[in-house]
């Protein structure tokens, strides 16, 4: 009885080359396109929203669709009544920057959750936590300085999350641009299976934005505060989640 191997040490969880933990990391590779997946989409959702925010309560600035503020932006300089331009042009260049700032970051670490994934998504979630308290704040809520902060800084932060979801790179998950996705949802889901391809992640793209403009523009009539409080908890659990999940350090334990 005595000689006995030991229970206690032995019940490691080894994986195909007898390495602990590596049936951990196994699984959580095989469950990772999902997660990943799902986790787009929910940033999908949280440009809805402040889409919904930027355009009814921001002077019609689109902080996630820089389609939408070309568009605004010709019609106004081509003498359009009453459509705004300097929101607009803000919001395209620090989307830009926004995108150009990520891309530095996760120009090493293309198509994996690291430490710049989670840093980049973790000050946007700040950043849309902070206006939407500011938005609470009674002498600042109807300034129009707070309106334009708050367009701009916002877009610089979708800039931001539309670089990660480029470099994590989900098929069809961009989480700013749906005209693509719908044009490939009709000419190829539709032409090769039908309505039944209809019921793939495109259509899930699309409705899923469609319904955070939808949840943005109710939210309003709250004030702007909270579907960006709301759009900043969501942030923080893809944070959460995908650190969690799907976080992919490098040996050196730096992203």
């Amino acid at each position: 009885m005595g000689n006995g191997p030991s229970v206690s040490g032995e019940m490691l969880d080894l994986g195909r080359n007898g390495v602990p933990g590596d049936g951990i990391r196994s699984t959580r590779s095989a469950t990772a396109p999902t997660v990943a997946l799902y986790l787009l989409m929910v940033l999908t959702f949280v440009t809805g929203v402040v889409d919904a925010v930027g355009f009814l309560a921001l002077d019609r600035v689109f902080v996630g669709n820089m389609t939408g503020n070309i568009v605004i932006l010709g019609m106004a300089v081509a003498g359009a009544d009453d459509l705004p331009i300097v929101g607009p042009a803000i919001a395209l260049v620090t989307f830009t920057l926004g995108a150009l700032v990520a891309g530095v970051f996760l120009r090493r670490r293309r198509k994996e959750w690291g430490a710049a994934v989670t840093s980049l998504l973790t000050v946007g979630a700040a950043i849309l936590a902070g206006l939407g308290v500011a938005f609470l704040v009674p002498a600042w809520a109807g300034s129009s300085s707070l309106e334009l902060v708050a367009s701009s800084l916002t877009a610089a932060v979708m800039g931001v999350q539309a670089a990660v979801a480029r470099s994590l790179a989900v098929t069809d998950m961009t989480t700013v641009v749906v005209t693509s996705t719908l044009t490939s949802l009709a000419s190829e889901s539709l032409v090769d299976k039908g309505v039944k391809g209809m019921w793939n992640r495109r259509f899930a793209a699309i409705a899923v934005i469609f319904l955070g403009a939808l949840i943005g523009a109710l939210l309003l009539v709250f004030g702007p505060s909270v579907p960006l409080l709301l759009a900043a908890l969501l942030t923080a659990a893809v944070v959460a989640v995908g650190h969690g999940q799907l976080f992919a350090p490098t040996r050196a334990g730096i992203a």
